[in-house]
């Protein structure tokens, strides 16, 4: 920590011991540096003080101005000032008199329940009992009951007699998550935790709140009565659903995962973390996991041996030669990401591999190897950039959808400190809202046009950031835009893609036109390093093929063999245009968790651990290093490295690297490339999509909780996703003659949604998300945002429920 000016401290005694605090401390954070802390219930670092519950109770003996005050004071919301004399209850029988007042108090009402409660074991209100409370109880009559549990949402349930009015869950839903569903109702003795009827408590945060319950009041659904706190071995990990690097308390039992928490990283999450990286992560462990390698035999799968599956697949890539692609999706970690690289490298002699199972573009590959890939964590936007930023400026990117940590910061930025958000978008989005954003209308497609033509209307001062989303990518001349205005501003870029892999893929050298640490695969200088370190004579030289362009040549027959790792079709901005391919393709070898569509067109596949049973390391964002630990024991199957190796000594090739430790060593031997960055981008704006007679402008992304295969197997989560619905303008609206529904037509297929008006909107444009449950406008009508859709009121739709319906 930088050293204060001592003008900016203060002294002040407390328990005897003279101690210097930056002005406006906390007495109860002044008392925690001396090593003597305070009880507390509704004290919490990061949310605002309130001084709900009492408990933290001192005395103060010396004001500071030579007078004792007339009765104990909450430490939690006075601060110290010049002189101050305190006493905690270390020393001060005023103040231990007073904190046991209370917590006889709270526990009047308190029912007797910690050998069923969950929190029991891991309770503040047992340990402050026992700390500062009686022995016995002075109470004889009958406790205050209500029915329980209450649901406050498909995924908490609210124990109202448990609750002590600390008022952290509601503070937490305003003041951090922005959503003010649940709030204190009723006053006196019957005051308690409400919500609004009509709005139950679905927020992608709620799941902090059951974390930050000092009593058991909140509970998860899914949880609820299935381990005592004592039972659980605690493991310290990284959260793989986005790229945001949340650290994860992962606790188990009988090598079996039974919840997750949030960790305390003040670099990255702070003590929070989305309800998908605490829920989710059930996913793998259905009877569909996979076990044993398969082989196709006589066109079916058949169980096989680890030996004879790596004999078939070695097989089929000795019969494709060079003509082989990979796709090894963006949820690998950093290690198993290399081997990846120097697989398709060393052992098949090809340029063709692409991390990007999304929409994606040539241009998206040459801003990564100029903007992104090969920078350091010092020379790269960071979380506390973001919270120091004049301005931030959204291209492509819903940060409350995409990367909900980012949507935390920079909320806490706007409300702390003023912080500008502008988002360059069709509409204000609710995460918009609850930024104070000011909204930049932009019909999708144009946005590189839009940017191109930027004035006085977004101004980001001297300290600007432009976060780029991985939707920037998929429309032609925005990334090239984003670069120049950068330029023009003097803001710095941070590129935010949603998958928790995809920095370390695009470090590893998983793109056509990159090796390892950003080196581009077409600098002489570059391959000389990379032969040098990989002890080979030769690499490839030839101009890869990228994910989508791979797909296409399997499905004409160029590419012979294709090598796939936890990619979906559906992934894809043409899905059926990707299954055209793995159908084509003469050979397929999978990689996967889990029985999936490419397990089901694959020649050979591998089983591969989850997330929980493997270590290694997620480059986040910010390509700061993210730890993952290996927290159960696999079950027969191995990470993607080890299949990789084994397919390596197949084909005639040492990749040298037999497990993670030993690829994260001869990666950061390699190094950063320190030679000069492949060229910028400079692909010209595209004139925004108009629409036709009768045709809207179609704007679509994923949301955070959808039908993702990563959250399958949780229906309590799913149940707080957002209902899907079409957005349009009022004046769409009135010219479609709409009612209550819509119908989005386009190939043929329609799709009917619930209408919404959105305020913000821009006209002729409509809305839906990507991939809701039933609902993809990809899939059902192989449609993506700006391509043009006919939008009619559903009363006068076509009424053929084979081809979609509501969710």
């Amino acid at each position: 920590m930088a050293e204060m000016d001592p003008a900016d401290l203060i002294t002040v005694t407390i328990d005897g011991v003279e101690v210097n605090v930056p002005k406006g401390t906390l007495i109860i954070r002044a008392a925690e540096m001396i090593g003597h802390p305070v009880p507390r219930f509704c004290d919490h670092p990061l949310l605002d003080p309130v001084g709900a519950c009492r408990q933290c109770l001192v005395e103060i003996s010396d004001d500071g101005r030579g007078r004792p005050m007339p009765k104990p004071q909450a430490s939690c919301t006075t601060t110290v000032m010049p002189g101050q004399v305190i006493k905690t209850q270390m020393t001060s029988p005023v103040a231990a008199k007073a904190q046991n007042g209370i917590n006889e108090f709270l526990l009047i009402n308190h029912p007797l329940d910690c050998p069923i409660c969950d929190k029991g074991g891991e309770c503040p209100l047992q340990n402050q009992a026992v700390m500062v409370g009686n022995a016995d109880t002075r109470f004889n009559d009958v406790k205050r009951t209500y029915p329980k549990p209450i649901p406050i949402s498909t995924e908490i349930l609210l124990d109202r007699d448990r609750c002590v009015l600390c008022s952290r869950c509601t503070r937490f839903a305003d003041q951090i998550a922005g959503d003010a569903f649940i709030d204190l109702a009723e006053r006196g003795a019957v005051e308690q935790v409400a919500i609004y009827r009509e709005q139950p408590f679905n927020s992608y945060f709620s799941g902090n709140v059951i974390q930050i319950c000092p009593v058991g009041a909140l509970t998860s659904t899914a949880y609820r009565f299935r381990a005592r706190p004592f039972d659980l071995v605690s493991t310290m990990t990284t959260c793989e659903h986005c790229a945001a690097g949340c650290e994860l308390r992962v606790d188990h039992r009988r090598n079996e995962v039974m919840r997750r928490y949030a960790g305390d990283d003040p670099d990255v999450n702070e003590e929070w973390n989305c309800d998908k990286g605490r829920f989710a992560f059930v996913s793998g462990r259905g009877d569909d996991r996979l076990t044993h390698p398969l082989i196709r035999e006589d066109g079916v799968l058949r169980p096989a041996s680890w030996p004879e599956a790596v004999n078939a697949a070695v097989e089929g890539l000795r019969a494709a030669g060079r003509n082989v692609g990979l796709l090894p999706g963006g949820r690998v970690t950093l290690e198993d990401a290399y081997a990846w690289s120097k697989f398709a490298r060393v052992a098949l002699g090809t340029n063709n591999v692409d991390f990007r199972s999304r929409p994606h573009s040539a241009e998206e590959a040459g801003f990564l190897a100029h903007a992104v890939a090969g920078r350091s964590l010092q020379e790269s936007v960071t979380y506390t950039d973001l919270e120091k930023a004049s301005g931030v400026l959204l291209v492509g990117f819903e940060p409350e959808d995409e990367s909900p940590i980012v949507f935390l910061r920079l909320r806490k930025a706007w409300r702390k400190k003023k912080l500008r958000v502008f988002t360059v978008a069709p509409f204000l989005s609710n995460g918009s809202v609850k930024l104070g954003a000011t909204l930049v209308p932009t019909v999708p497609g144009g946005e590189a046009a839009r940017l191109d033509g930027l004035g006085d209307e977004v101004d980001l001062g001297g300290a600007g950031v432009i976060l780029v989303g991985e939707r920037a990518g998929a429309d032609a001349g925005t990334l090239s835009a984003v670069l120049g205005l950068a330029e023009r501003t003097g803001a710095r870029i941070a590129w935010i893609p949603r998958r928790a892999g995809e920095r370390g893929a695009l470090e590893a050298g998983l793109l056509p036109n990159l090796l390892p640490g950003g080196r581009p695969a077409d600098a002489a200088e570059a391959l000389v390093d990379v032969r040098a370190a990989w002890e080979i004579d030769e690499l490839p030289t030839q101009a890869g093929l990228d994910a989508d362009a791979i797909l296409a040549a399997a499905a004409e027959g160029r590419i012979q063999a294709l090598v796939i790792g936890g990619v979906e079709p559906t992934d894809f901005r043409n899905p059926a245009a990707a299954r055209l391919g793995l159908e084509n393709a003469g050979f397929v070898i999978s990689l996967e968790q889990r029985l999936s569509e490419v397990t089901a067109r694959a020649d050979v596949v591998f089983p591969v651990s989850l997330f929980e049973e493997r270590r290694g390391t997620f480059l986040n964002w910010e390509g700061r290093e993210r730890p993952i630990a290996q927290v159960v024991s696999p079950r027969t199957v191995v990470d993607d490295l080890r299949i990789l190796v084994a397919l390596a000594d197949g084909l005639g090739a040492d990749l040298g690297i037999p497990d993670a430790d030993a690829a994260w060593a001869e990666l950061d031997q390699l190094g950063r490339w320190e030679g000069q960055r492949a060229a910028a981008p400079a692909t010209t704006a595209a004139p925004a999509p108009t629409a036709q007679e009768g045709d809207v402008v179609l704007a679509t992304w994923r949301t955070l909780l959808d039908a993702g295969r990563g959250q399958d197997g949780e229906p309590y989560l799913a149940g707080t996703g957002p209902l899907p619905v079409a957005r349009v303008s009022a004046a769409t609206a009135e010219r479609i003659g709409a009612g209550e529904t819509v119908a989005l037509q386009a190939g043929g297929a329609e799709l009917r949604y619930p209408l919404v008006v959105e305020a913000s909107m821009v006209d002729d444009v409509v809305w839906v998300p990507r991939n809701a449950p039933g609902l993809s406008p990809a899939e059902a009508l192989g449609v993506g945002a700006g391509d043009r859709v006919r939008l009619l009121a559903d009363s006068i739709a076509r009424s053929d429920d084979s081809t979609g319906g509501m969710a």
